[in-house]
């Protein structure tokens, strides 16, 4: 049964509504907390998009707002084995790691813009190098589906001193797509379509159920602390990936 969100809800999702009404245009405060001013917003936005405007929040009023819908498997808790990601490519159950995991790492396949990638393409290719399998755990394809890659009870080959405990997550894309240029000359780009994007951030909600001490992670933010600031600062990545800032994007989450 889907999650319908409503006037004295809290939380992450909760925020996530709010910050997406603010998007829209609608004025109202992030704080994760809905009362009556959320659900005024949220009615009106309704109206404008031709919804039926009864101020709550349910799967196509989370549609129009770009939100994906996450629903957990099992009683709440901190400990839950596993939830159910429902994106609008379809459901997905996602299993807790017997592993410790302190990471969710986001990757970009490093590919041009508009360019499919199947797992099985990226498995191949990881093959190839020697590895046993894909190297991510789950991947995001062009269209918003969301796929099992290595399973999560083995450790990943995404992000070199961290895979023994972290979760791999890997969107297809990342590059620019110039045919005039060769792939090396290609520069990193956020290519997320509006589906990956909706896609990954139901997926990140949904890994966060499982694992709500992990912090979310761009591969580029292991590059290491050159200047030692405490700080990785973009001239010290090793390499752009995943083309877009996912520590700040999901730090609500």
């Amino acid at each position: 049964m889907a999650t319908i969100y409503r006037e004295g809800d809290r939380g992450t999702v909760v925020k996530q509504i709010q910050k997406a009404l603010k998007r829209s245009g609608f004025g109202v405060v992030d704080d994760g907390i809905w009362g009556p001013i959320t659900t005024e917003a949220v009615t009106a936005f309704q109206k404008a998009m031709g919804l039926k405007n009864d101020g709550l929040a349910g799967p196509a009023t989370l549609a129009k707002l770009g939100i994906s819908t996450v629903t957990q498997a099992v009683t709440p808790s901190k400990n839950a084995q596993s939830v159910v990601y429902n994106g609008s490519g379809g459901s997905l159950n996602l299993k807790r790691s017997k592993r410790r995991i302190d990471y969710i790492v986001v990757h970009c396949t490093a590919t041009p813009e508009g360019q499919w990638r199947t797992v099985e393409q990226i498995r191949s290719q990881h093959k190839a190098q020697g590895w046993n399998d894909i190297g991510y755990h789950y991947v995001v394809a062009l269209d918003g589906r969301v796929f099992q890659g290595r399973d999560v009870d083995l450790a990943g080959a995404h992000v070199s001193g961290y895979n023994a405990h972290s979760i791999g997550v890997v969107y297809v894309g990342g590059l620019e797509n110039d045919p005039k240029k060769t792939y090396q000359q290609l520069k990193a780009k956020d290519t997320r379509t509006p589906q990956q994007k909706q896609a990954l951030l139901g997926l990140m909600t949904a890994l966060k159920r499982l694992y709500p001490n992990a912090k979310i992670r761009g591969h580029r933010d292991f590059s290491p602390d050159k200047n030692g600031n405490g700080v990785v600062e973009p001239w010290e990545f090793i390499k752009e990936c995943p083309s877009f800032d996912a520590k700040e994007e999901y730090k609500s989450i």
